[in-house]
């Protein structure tokens, strides 16, 4: 397909497909109607990506600190399981993750790991959910006739830039700590790494998070 989205092969227009924001659990285009194109290293198009405004910006920071409370308050065990089931979706798109991945520049081999290791760092994260607190908890010994404790408590919401020479693994490996740890996430992305958090942002927004 060419630039101008004419099919060489067909003679007609292809439909070309842009990637919505997830912004409090819902794919919406920017405010200012604007998108980027993506190509694959070769130069081939992917599609379109909405450029976020400042005001896309501040709409997901409003939704990320209404978030965060109800969120921070969920029991230890359902967050675990909550991660657990967007690992259990991941593994059932797996190949479309994979399409993806080769699509900006993997080779088959290399997207198939990087998948499985989203996977895997998923489940891993989802059952810490109820041990780091114990881990990183402790008693603390005073001088004094009362107790000392120390405990973790969620920062807030968080911001997180994604890399792009591993997309998806990094998108996982920078989300699923931090919503872990009782905290909501705001994620930008850009350029190839664009598509690969759309991709993963439908598999989160059918996971309960």
């Amino acid at each position: 397909m060419s630039k101008n989205g004419l099919n060489g092969k067909s003679g007609r227009l292809d439909v070309r497909k842009t990637y919505k924001m997830l912004i409090g659990g819902a794919f919406v285009r920017s405010e200012s109607g604007r998108a980027l194109d993506v190509e694959a290293p070769g130069g081939k198009w992917l599609g379109h990506v909405c450029r976020a405004s400042r005001k896309d910006f501040r709409n997901a920071v409003v939704a990320a600190r209404k978030a965060v409370d109800g969120w921070a308050a969920t029991s230890a065990y359902l967050k675990g399981q909550i991660l657990y089931r967007a690992a259990e979706m991941m593994e059932g798109r797996s190949s479309s993750l994979c399409e993806v991945l080769q699509s900006v520049g993997h080779s088959s081999a290399a997207a198939k790991s990087e998948v499985s290791q989203s996977i895997d760092l998923l489940v891993y994260y989802a059952g810490w959910a109820d041990k780091y607190l114990q881990i990183f908890g402790s008693v603390n010994p005073v001088s004094s006739p009362y107790f000392n404790f120390s405990v973790t408590e969620p920062m807030g919401v968080v911001g997180y830039v994604a890399g792009e020479k591993r997309p998806l693994l990094d998108l996982v490996s920078g989300i699923a700590p931090i919503v872990v740890g009782g905290n909501s996430v705001i994620t930008l992305s850009t350029g190839r790494s664009a598509v690969a958090a759309m991709e993963l942002g439908e598999v989160l927004a059918t996971s309960d998070i």
